[in-house]
């Protein structure tokens, strides 16, 4: 992409004995070039974008190391890559957004980890579990669980990060099993340094080939009979040798403290958040030193039994912090502690809520309630209850001060080509009837909030299409999916297109085509066009054709009139069968990157430069914020009318326009208003924009009864300004405003406002 991740890359180059210094994922990058592996995949997903982000920009160091890179399509491919460390000694990881992410790849997971692997396998999760997570409030652990895969969550410290994936690679080798690492959020953008050391290449590579396959071994194949055998292996063989690594190796880390009658278990993910906790009520301090006791699991499955019979003896309780439900990591301290005879009382989802993400405020009174209800020897718990209330204790009255805070949701990018889309269904549906609308994963999720509100369903990314197989035939009209080109690609093409034509369904589906896996920083796929400038070797509507599709309409995003004209022949068509409608826009955050870069150069060599500004004529607004309703561009507000006579608010565009157009094709599309205008704002005129404004400007003068001195200076900057929507069209030009302007109506102003605007 247009984003530059040069410094992140010089960083990865790092020797022995320099210091990394940086973000989470960024040392996890690292980390796996120091380890030595032999090849990365993934597919991108946040918080661990980044990874393969990095990794993809620094092919010429890769190179030199022999490291295969490969983006894949899904999760599932990502995952199926891990197979080349099942036969041969080759260390490779691969990286996605977990928990969906992990969904998909279950099946590949489950049969790389019944074999087991020679050369140590990573899976690198970005676990985003939250109020603040994007997908599924679900875990992990139940996946490392099912499969014996084994599962790290490092402590968000740089050293302990970078510790977890080199050591994880030696655990995986050393049990036979594949290791899944997990990172939330706090992990991926926490920042700190480490110690570096030298990369490595891989002990094969493509530096160094492997000569050939090894001896056929029916064994290493995930396939009955040996399926049964691998099971056994799986709880007599690996786990025994997991666990015994992990305490050789000391993975887990024991935080010693004063109060040594009651202690802490906590995912080390969360230890960061319950020290800071601590702190806050006088019990640590900022460097880490407790005075309760903790044992905090850099690997939490497999738990490792005499560590937590160790912790444990002597205590009269623990608390445990696991997020999220169901409690694993207490149920299985509380079994252990029973076969072991220990009457250690173990607390967790009682004093912590059983669901939901343990923020600040949540471990603050988690940790007030265990104490308060252990009372631990040395501690007056009524003191720490009672400075927990103070702490939280005037957000009720905030909140009341305040009032109810407006939701905040997420929505479409300025300019960005997918809210037109949902302009002209919202439109359509105004004459036809509404019709149920299949959501899917991506950017164009955010049209089923307001102002839009259309979606009745989300079954997975790609999945829109097959998610109303069974709505259409039981429905008086055709139902619409919604899908994006990288949901297309992921599993959207076989989940969605493929079934449909084979059952020989009948809806319609929008292919939002933006040229980019937007929504996780607009990352390359099969249809973008490559780096090099040249076309993609694969195209959304030769592929559509290709499989038979027959009725395909592929539109401009930006031109609502003809969307709606299209929907409704799609709707209306006697036709039977499946009718797709690719609307063609590319994505406007990646588009403003490379232009903008494109018209700094321009300026810098003196060339001309036009940039388009749209506005609203104050004095025809009628206020009704209609175009505001249909839009829902953030560019696009309101502000208090100068018209003392008028009380209601008008409409008006922001600094923050792209010039994408959508508002005047709106009100055009929707017969609202002509209030809407366009400006062409041109830097480095040449002669003819200058002889144009200047005559332009006296014809206007003239027929406003205003003739403008000949001698009035033309700056730089000069603004072509024609009426939108659906007035009359009218043509003016504006120059820069003079300083102290005489008096002007509305309409002189608001194109006055627009040019300032943009030339500011």
């Amino acid at each position: 992409m247009e984003r530059s991740f040069k410094t992140e890359v010089e960083a990865l180059r790092l020797g022995d004995g320099a210091v990394f210094r940086g973000e989470g994922i960024l040392a996890v990058t690292k980390a796996l070039l120091q380890s030595g592996v032999s090849y990365v995949g993934g597919y991108q997903g946040a918080p661990v974008s980044h990874l393969l982000d990095v990794l993809v920009d620094a092919e010429d160091m890769m190179a030199e190391l022999g490291v295969h890179l490969e983006t894949c399509t899904n999760e599932a491919s990502a995952a199926a890559m891990l197979g080349a460390s099942i036969n041969y000694p080759l260390r490779g990881a691969v990286t996605w957004k977990s928990i969906v992410g992990t969904n998909v790849a279950a099946d590949a997971l489950s049969n790389l980890a019944s074999p087991g692997v020679i050369g140590g396998a990573m899976i690198i999760l970005g676990e985003d579990y939250g109020e603040g997570a994007s997908i599924i409030q679900e875990r992990s652990y139940a996946y490392a669980m099912k499969s014996s895969m084994w599962l790290l969550d490092p402590r968000p410290d740089l050293p302990t990060i970078v510790r977890c994936v080199e050591q994880g690679f030696e655990l995986s080798e050393a049990s036979h099993a594949p290791v899944m690492l997990e990172l939330r959020i706090r992990a991926c953008h926490v920042t700190g340094e480490f110690t570096a050391s030298d990369n490595r290449p891989g002990r094969y590579s493509a530096l160094n080939r492997l000569s050939g396959p090894p001896r056929f071994d029916y064994a290493r194949l995930s396939h009955p009979p040996v399926t049964f055998i691998h099971e056994r292996l799986k709880v007599e063989d690996r786990m025994p040798a997991a666990q015994a690594f992990i305490r050789e190796r000391k993975l887990n880390e024991l935080i010693p403290g004063d109060l040594d009658d009651i202690g802490i278990v906590v995912m080390g993910g969360l230890s960061n958040s319950v020290l800071r906790a601590l702190e806050r009520l006088g019990l640590a301090d900022i460097f880490g030193a407790s005075r309760v006791p903790m044992l905090v699991l850099n690997v939490v499955y497999p738990l490792v039994p005499e560590e937590l019979r160790g912790f444990c003896a002597g205590k009269r309780a623990v608390l445990v912090v696991e997020e999220g439900h169901p409690e694993y990591i207490e149920h299985a301290l509380n079994v252990e502690l029973r076969r072991a005879d220990l009457q250690t009382r173990v607390l967790g989802k009682g004093p912590l809520p059983k669901a939901g993400e343990y923020t600040a405020e949540v471990l603050l009174n988690g940790l007030a309630a265990f104490l308060a209800e252990v009372r631990p020897a040395g501690l007056d718990p009524e003191t720490i209850v009672a400075h927990v209330r103070g702490i939280v204790g005037h957000r009720p009255k905030v909140a009341a001060a305040l009032g109810e805070l407006p939701a905040r949701p997420p929505a479409f990018c300025t300019g960005c080509p997918e809210r037109p889309v949902f302009s002209a269904i919202k439109l359509v549906q105004r004459e036809i009837g509404p019709t149920h609308i299949s959501a899917d994963i991506g950017c164009h999720s955010f049209g089923t909030l307001p102002p839009f509100s259309l979606g009745n369903s989300i079954l997975g990314y790609g999945m829109s299409l097959a998610s109303a197989a069974a709505v259409g035939p039981n429905m008086d009209r055709r139902s619409i999916a919604v899908m994006g080109d990288g949901g297309f690609w992921h599993n959207g093409l076989i989940t969605g297109v493929a079934s449909n034509l084979f059952n020989q369904g009948d809806g319609i589906l929008i292919v939002m085509q933006n040229g980019y896996t937007a929504a996780t920083g607009q990352q390359y796929m099969p249809s973008s066009a490559g780096r090099s400038g040249a076309a993609p070797r694969m195209d959304v509507e030769t592929t559509l054709r290709s499989m038979g599709v027959k009725w395909l309409r592929k539109v401009r995003t930006y031109s609502v009139a003809t969307m709606m004209a299209t929907l409704k022949e799609a709707m209306r068509s006697a036709e039977h069968g499946l009718k797709v409608i690719i609307a063609d826009g590319e994505c406007q955050l990646a588009r403003q990157r490379r232009v903008r870069a494109a018209e700094a150069e321009k300026l810098k060599r003196g060339e001309r430069v036009v940039r388009t500004r749209y506005g609203v004529d104050e004095e025809i607004c009628t206020g009704d914020h209609s175009c505001i309703r249909l839009s829902g561009c953030p560019s696009l507000t309101v502000k208090p009318s100068t018209d003392p006579l008028r009380t209601d608010p008008v409409a008006t565009v922001i600094e923050s326009c792209v010039g994408c157009g959508l508002c005047g094709e709106v009100a055009h599309a929707a017969v609202l208003c002509p209030s809407f205008y366009r400006a062409e704002i041109v830097r480095n005129p040449t002669w003819w924009d200058r002889t144009l404004f200047a005559t332009r400007q006296r014809v206007i003068g003239w027929l406003g009864g205003q003739l403008p001195s000949s001698t009035s200076p033309l700056v730089g900057e000069v603004g072509a300004h024609r009426r939108e929507g659906g007035g009359r069209d009218s043509t003016a030009l504006t120059s820069t405003p003079l300083p102290n302007p005489p008096p002007q109506g509305g309409r002189e102003r608001a194109e006055q406002a627009a040019n300032a605007g943009a030339i500011s």
